[in-house]
């Protein structure tokens, strides 16, 4: 099978679906994949757009959250991180039991909890409180994210396929950029004197909404042979998650202290662990992890890039928001503002990265990194020609061009990935995937973190981190290059 960043034809080439599924309306089973319900869209990137919303606006309630609930520095780091790290560890086992039990099964019960959780972090009357509704947040999202990638996988073929990919960029983008906006102004207008807490509680309508045309507007589907859990494949893959992801979040704060370094180390191992347990599960049983997928060279380079411009991405962010707040003394919803520059250019981009895929292909990923390393390199000079005096709107070019590429690469970086997947294997795919880009953003920011904060003049760390996001961008387009080439164009 060809794979290809441009939607193919309904015809020879085209990836099957995973099975006949069924829609259910008024209690009847009626449709197929081929078909898919108007909602479906509208609720699965709902759920898309708050875990992405929710990844960044707790950076802007930070300093009131401190103040409303005496929360200390650790509290307020395992706020931040006990999100991300339950994120992280869910997603591979999330995606096997979308397989087995039924994906919008998982995904409704992930968004019950999602919704649910919000209410506790919005409500929570401690700090403590506060970072356990943070970790039930992220084992939610995990439950969801998977799902969603899956979905849109099964649930669309040919042009309809790259369009839903297209809109699910857009919303992880929108999610992303936005977040500190929209976090700076739900504080900013302090609704019925809810502070910090209308950041998490403004979930709950969206995710009731949602939650009640979950039966109606989604299909359900499944891996054709209900595959094991394999628990001692989530043992193993939780541990070494958990091993990996940790550090990172942790390390760089505590001076990367031998605990750190011993999970490492742990990790690797059980990482190895893992890939053998999983190779002879596969002859036995339903290994969590099918080794299959890295025969796949669409698959697995594709991964690579996914890597490469995750690192980059979850840290530019971070840095671009301490080079502005603390850096340049802006308060939450003025460096908001300044962000919507990249928000304007990943619009324009994201909206029609499907168009520019069916005549780029693999191309359309390397023309984005291309563009993200030319704003980046912008950014660099009108951060160092600014200092930390001049106008932050000098930043505004880059910030557009920045997201130029952005709007280019994360649909169809993903859609390749799991164009090359067979049917059966797609859940575990998705699961792999999304942790490709939670580990990477961890990983990204923890390196990147070490660069910016050795650097003690503000100005200078942001130069400096941003010279090295860079080299990020073009390692992102030289990776592009493995991918399968793409058929010509048949007009």
């Amino acid at each position: 099978m060809s794979t290809d960043l441009r939607p193919a034809p309904a015809t020879a080439g085209t990836p099957a679906p995973a099975e006949p599924v069924e829609r259910v309306t008024h209690g009847e089973a009626v449709g197929s994949v081929g078909s898919a319900p108007r909602g479906l869209l509208p609720v699965v990137l709902t759920a898309t757009f708050m875990t992405s919303l929710d990844v960044f606006v707790v950076n802007v309630a930070v300093p009131s959250l401190q103040t409303g609930l005496g929360a200390g520095p650790a509290a307020v780091q395992w706020v931040i991180a006990g999100f991300g790290l339950a994120l992280a560890v869910g997603l591979i086992t999330a995606g096997r039991l979308g397989d087995r039990y039924g994906r919008r099964r998982v995904f409704a019960l992930g968004l019950a909890l999602f919704t649910l959780a919000s209410a506790g972090c919005g409500l929570a009357p401690t700090a403590a409180a506060l970072v356990g509704a943070r970790v039930v947040q992220g084992l939610a999202a995990a439950l969801m994210g998977p799902q969603v990638l899956a979905i849109l996988r099964t649930a669309f073929s040919g042009a309809a396929q790259a369009r839903a990919f297209a809109m699910y960029g857009l919303t992880m983008g929108v999610g992303a950029v936005f977040g500190q906006l929209i976090g700076g102004v739900l504080i900013r207008a302090d609704l019925f004197g809810l502070d910090w807490r209308s950041c998490f509680l403004i979930n709950l309508p969206v995710g009731l909404a949602a939650l009640a045309l979950v039966r109606r507007c989604l299909p359900e589907s499944r891996a054709p042979h209900r595959p094991g859990l394999d628990p001692v494949g989530v043992l193993l893959v939780t541990a070494a998650l958990t091993g990996l992801v940790l550090p990172l979040i942790q390390g760089r704060e505590l001076g990367w202290p031998l605990w750190t370094r011993l999970c490492a180390a742990g990790s690797a191992v059980l990482l190895a662990v893992l890939a053998v347990h999983q190779h002879r599960t596969r002859a036995t049983g339903s290994p969590l992890v099918d080794t299959r997928l890295f025969r796949s060279r669409a698959f697995t380079a594709g991964l690579f890039a996914q890597l490469a411009f995750w690192l980059g991405q979850a840290s530019f962010f971070l840095v671009l928001a301490l080079y502005l707040q603390p850096g340049r003394g802006l308060d939450a919803l003025g460096a908001g503002l300044v962000f919507t520059a990249i928000g304007a250019g990943y619009l324009l981009t994201s909206t029609t990265a499907h168009r520019v895929a069916a005549r780029l292909g693999r191309q359309t990923v390397a023309l984005g990194g291309l563009l993200m390393a030319a704003g980046l390199g912008l950014l660099c000079l009108a951060g160092y020609a600014g200092g930390t005096t001049g106008s932050v709107w000098w930043l505004a070019p880059g910030l557009f061009v920045d997201g130029l590429g952005m709007g280019l690469v994360i649909a169809p970086v993903t859609s390749v990935v799991l164009a090359a997947v067979e049917p059966e294997l797609v859940g575990s795919a998705a699961g792999v995937v999304a942790t490709v880009q939670q580990v990477g953003g961890a990983l990204g920011i923890a390196l990147i973190g070490i660069l910016h904060y050795g650097t003690g003049d503000p100005v200078a760390a942001f130069g400096h981190s941003v010279a090295a996001l860079v080299g990020l961008e073009l390692l992102l387009v030289g990776l592009v290059q493995l991918l399968p080439r793409a058929d010509r164009p048949t007009g």
